[in-house]
């Protein structure tokens, strides 16, 4: 996969994305990650990217011009086009699952009051939130996001099956996990996870995870 990342702040996602398994990734070539700073297709003496908006208002408005000539100049044939923004629907697994098959992916990372809508109109495919609030701009977001559909990458966890057994993959939560000391002070884990016995142990974990479910995000369950 190919990942380009369009933002005013580059590095607010090369931070994230350049360690730990993001990192092992891209070095590995599983991805392909290539961040951008907008301001290099700003054609004016100041690099600028934004103005006042039309209608008045707070805020600056992103223009579209640094825009349009970045994503032409990286589209390819299979690329996916993605703004950032809080207007977006909201990112979930099933979105990471199904960016995850993509070849391409270009994102565009909102700032100020958002981007010239005309960028919305004739340049994007899909418009993400990552929640219900609103953050500085949308190069935090595209790190999530990317962090989250990069590692469903084949090979990327090292053990795929990792993917398939995480909180929402079946759209409820994990089930606790435990490691060593068996005993922490006068906290013991759960016996039927010392037994051996995977059939109980596979058992416990879907009424767990169930339990946590209802507790923690009812909503999932409809």
């Amino acid at each position: 996969m190919r990942l380009d990342i369009l933002t005013l702040f580059p590095a607010i996602c090369a931070g994230p994305l350049g360690e730990s398994m993001m990192k092992r990734a891209r070095e590995s070539g599983k991805v392909d990650v290539r961040i951008h700073n907008l301001r290099d297709w700003a054609t004016d003496k100041h690099r600028t990217t934004d103005d006042m908006p039309f209608g008045g208002g707070q805020g600056m408005v992103m223009k579209p011009e640094p825009i349009f000539a970045a994503v032409e100049e990286l589209r390819t044939p299979e690329a996916r086009v993605l703004l950032l923004t809080p207007q977006g629907s909201v990112f979930k697994q099933a979105t990471a699952h199904r960016l995850a098959a993509e070849a391409h992916l270009i994102f565009i990372c909102g700032h100020y009051e958002g981007v010239d809508h005309r960028v919305v109109e004739a340049l994007v495919d899909e418009e993400v939130s990552i929640g219900d609030y609103v953050l500085t701009n949308g190069a935090l977001a595209a790190a999530v996001v990317a962090d989250a559909v990069i590692r469903l990458l084949p090979g990327v966890l090292g053990d795929d099956r990792s993917a398939v057994e995480e909180s929402f993959s079946h759209g409820l939560l994990e089930a606790p996990h435990y490691t060593r000391p068996a005993e922490f002070r006068g906290q013991r884990v759960p016996d039927v996870l010392l037994g051996g016995n995977h059939a109980a142990i596979a058992k416990w974990r879907a009424e767990q995870g169930m339990a946590r479910t209802r507790r923690n995000r009812p909503d999932l369950l409809g």
